[in-house]
């Protein structure tokens, strides 16, 4: 299958380079891989939103890309939860998730808002039934996304980067519910940036990279043996926060600052705590007048390892006045390493 589109000057771009798999009932597959390489655009000519340019889609044995092909046949088996929610403002929750299975599958509308009220209560919003979509949180709006789309009884379900839309603090409630449909045996395609998530709920990867499906297998190939180097780097990203500190005059209200901003963006909020602390510890008391120094914060999407790094230039040995300095700190921490570097001496305290 190919996908391509035309720009303004008459050129044609090509999204999707001859995708070529097949997918059995039952797989959760997470789509991962740099932005900008096909993997939304996937989903959307799975389902038809994008038809194909080249190519032919099959499911249950139909070509649902051949002429004529009835297209409402489709969207009964096959359900798809977006980015931005898009739920009907003017309707209450019960309503969003009752209306198409009246309309389409004509279900009796006493039957539609019994297993309506059992999916809100499947995803944990059953008290939510009578409000307005404008009432919910972003979080909240997407678990109704969910449950609308499961209203439908569709045997896939195709998720398109279904928390990018959210505040960090909303994401773990979300991921939730797709982990509990997984466990259900739901067929599902995810395309997602939550390298843990894919690891742990998947039974299958797709890696995308410059249109293609550049690796395909298992959890555990893709994130501990991956075959080719591009895969590699991306499955082992690791996010860092940095400042390097060159005087006592440092603005430490700018970094306790940067350190929540960079909990939140990675869901590491309970941590923030112990970092603020740790920081300010080792900046005021223990490295108090070791300048420069820089200090970093790294999260390892793929191991979840958080740590804080002290780093001094010229030093062969630690900066530290004595053995016990970080007595306090290690009853505190998973653990702490302290090592030379090629440039100096490096203090790492592991948060978890």
């Amino acid at each position: 299958m190919s996908k391509s589109f035309s720009n303004p000057d008459g050129t044609r771009l090509s999204v999707l380079k001859d995708v070529c798999c097949e997918i059995d009932k039952g797989e959760v597959i997470s789509i991962i891989g740099p932005s900008g390489t096909g993997k939304s655009t996937l989903l959307r000519a799975i389902n038809m939103l994008e038809p194909p340019s080249g190519g032919e889609i099959w499911v249950d044995g139909e070509n649902i890309t051949s002429k004529g092909y009835p297209l409402h046949r489709l969207r009964r088996k096959m359900g798809m939860v977006f980015q931005g929610f898009n739920l009907f403002e003017h309707m209450t929750v019960l309503q969003n998730i009752t209306y198409a299975p009246v309309r389409l599958l004509h279900i009796p509308e006493d039957q539609a808002r019994q297993e309506a009220m059992e999916l809100l209560k499947k995803v944990g919003l059953s008290q939510k039934a009578s409000v307005y979509p404008d009432s919910l949180s972003g979080g909240q709006k997407q678990r109704v996304a969910i449950a609308r789309s499961l209203a439908m009884h569709p045997e896939v379900i195709l998720f398109d980067e279904p928390t990018s839309a959210l505040d960090p603090t909303m994401v773990g409630e979300v991921l939730s519910v797709i982990r509990q449909l997984a466990k259900d045996g739901l067929t599902m395609l995810i395309v997602t940036h939550e390298m843990r998530f894919a690891r742990d709920v998947s039974t299958r990867i797709f890696f995308m990279n410059e249109g293609i499906i550049y690796e395909d297998g298992s959890p555990r190939q893709i994130f501990e043996h991956p075959v080719h180097s591009a895969t590699k780097a991306f499955v082992n990203r690791i996010q860092k926060l940095v400042y390097v500190i060159d005087s006592d005059e440092f603005d430490y209200l700018q970094i306790h600052t940067g350190l929540n901003q960079f909990c939140l963006k990675y869901n590491l909020s309970a941590l923030a705590p112990a970092a603020y602390d740790i920081v300010k510890e080792m900046l005021f008391v223990h490295l108090r007048g070791i300048r420069p120094l820089t200090l970093r914060m790294t999260y390892a999407e793929l191991s979840g390892e958080t740590a804080l790094d002290f780093m001094v230039e010229g030093f062969t040995r630690s900066p530290l006045p004595d053995e016990s300095a970080l007595g306090g700190i290690r009853s505190r921490v998973k653990d702490i390493v302290e090592e030379p570097t090629t440039r100096g001496f490096r203090i790492k305290v592991k948060l978890a």
